[in-house]
């Protein structure tokens, strides 16, 4: 059974019967099979399954990277399949940072010009960016690096890099999909702290991870098993 968000709260995200099929060869694959879930503003879920579960087909749907095959996603109450590519495009921009395995980092760019990126895909780009920028970087403990390169950086700094970058425009989402995936166990830490840090200051965060003891520091986890809800749990 599906957990609801805890009364009083604001939702969110909110999925209702979402279907995602797949055609492999002729074959339909049903990724997502009837996916019910909400989740609250402030919320911090981890999403775990095995591989072939579905993780991957519900972050890119929550991340308005893919779309429902049936049913209906909502963001903010609004429906998702009611937006063209434009303000699709704006949603991922403005609503949603994304933080992933493989840090996506341009090498040509310097740390700030990379946290800088969502402002390309901006309209109307805060007048304050650069200042909070900076104010980011040095949250994540990366100001002295703001002039580097990314291939001048550990892998749990270009990580710490990727989330500052993630929050710039403080979207009301943070996906961050297997976010220590490839970093050793020291830096694993380091980002984890910080990713607890961000949500505990009231950040939503929707994490996929493979791994049960990452996913045991969220407060709510959500298992998948053949593209349904096997578990829904709160702490």
């Amino acid at each position: 059974m599906s957990a609801r968000y805890e009364q009083g709260a604001t939702c969110l995200l909110t999925l209702e019967h979402v279907t995602r099929c797949y055609d492999m060869n002729g074959q339909a694959v049903h990724a997502l099979a009837g996916v019910d879930l909400q989740v609250a503003a402030g919320e911090f879920v981890a999403i775990t399954g095995a591989s072939g579960s579905g993780k991957s087909s519900l972050l890119n749907i929550l991340g308005c990277l893919d779309r429902p095959s049936s049913g209906r996603y909502l963001i903010e109450g609004e429906d998702v399949a009611g937006f063209d590519d434009e303000a699709t495009s704006d949603v991922r921009n403005r609503r949603i940072g994304f933080v992933f395995q493989s840090f996506h980092l341009l090498p040509r760019l310097t740390v700030l010009e990379n946290v800088l990126l969502p402002l390309r895909f901006h309209r109307d780009p805060p007048a304050d960016a650069g200042s909070r920028a900076r104010e980011l970087l040095a949250r994540v403990g990366l100001a002295e690096r703001a002039e580097h390169r990314p291939n001048e950086l550990s892998g749990g700094q270009m990580q710490r890099a990727a989330i500052a970058r993630a929050l710039l425009l403080k979207p009301a989402l943070l996906l961050a999909d297997e976010p220590t995936g490839n970093l050793d166990s020291r830096s694993a830490a380091d980002v984890l702290a910080l990713i607890d840090e961000v949500h505990a200051d009231g950040q939503t965060v929707v994490m996929v991870t493979h791994d049960h003891d990452i996913a045991s520091r969220a407060p709510r986890e959500v298992r998948l098993r053949d593209g349904r809800i096997e578990h829904d749990e709160r702490r």
